[in-house]
């Protein structure tokens, strides 16, 4: 990893960073009032890295729950990934060595983030990619480890804290509205998740959305060479 590719890496994680910090914060403060220290929550937010699954296996490790039921919570709530991982396997092919690590850092974040950024050209496309996730996950690991540790000493009252992952969703969303070339892309994408919500509601809507935004923009450069062609 190069001094060059964080340096420019680091302005444009900060909105995830104040995102990650208050979200780990509050994951390592409720892991501790379960019983478990600030070694559990360094194991887990550098092991395991899914911010709505870690909170969720708070509630697994207290109950005692087994491994099946464990792997379908797990397999239902981060399944979003699978599509993720589809539009970004183009952008990732030449990664290397990278290529496991983005793949496991690769968060709802981080993938917004790299793609609404333009990597700068004088650096590596798999070394940019890889510093803004590793920022990201060094965000969250500090906010999970200090949650723990505060946890210990200060009554935190956390309530509502969850609504800052939703706010940094609207902000890159209008930033993305002011890119001329993705506006299409992003009122797609809403016109779709509203469709889904309509049709599903808010339990049901979230993974057909994801399905169907991702199968029309891979079909989206297809349909438009199509469209240009004599």
């Amino acid at each position: 990893m190069s001094a060059r590719a964080l340096k420019a890496a680091f302005p444009l994680t900060l909105p995830v960073m104040a995102g990650y910090l208050f979200l780990g914060l509050g994951f390592g403060v409720l892991l501790h009032q379960a019983g478990y220290g600030a070694p559990w929550a360094l194991l887990m937010s550098a092991g395991i890295y899914a911010g709505a699954m870690q909170y969720a296996a708070i509630g697994l490790l207290v109950s005692g729950a087994g491994l099946a039921q464990a792997a379908l919570l797990t397999l239902l709530v981060n399944a979003r990934h699978l599509f993720y991982g589809l539009s970004m396997a183009r952008r990732y092919a030449g990664a290397g060595r990278w290529k496991p690590y983005l793949a496991f850092a690769l968060t709802d974040e981080t993938y917004a983030l790299l793609s609404l950024t333009k990597v700068p050209p004088d650096i590596p496309e798999a070394r940019f990619y890889a510093a803004v996730s590793l920022l990201n996950q060094l965000y969250w690991v500090a906010g999970s480890l200090l949650g723990a540790l505060l946890g210990q000493w200060l009554p935190l009252d956390l309530r509502g804290i969850e609504f800052s992952m939703p706010a940094l969703f609207v902000v890159m969303l209008v930033e993305q509205s002011r890119v001329k070339a993705a506006r299409a892309s992003a009122l797609l994408g809403l016109a779709l998740s509203l469709l889904c919500l309509l049709a599903l509601g808010p339990g049901g809507f979230t993974l057909p959305a994801l399905l169907g935004i991702t199968g029309l923009l891979l079909l989206k450069p297809r349909l438009g060479t199509r469209e240009s062609a004599p």
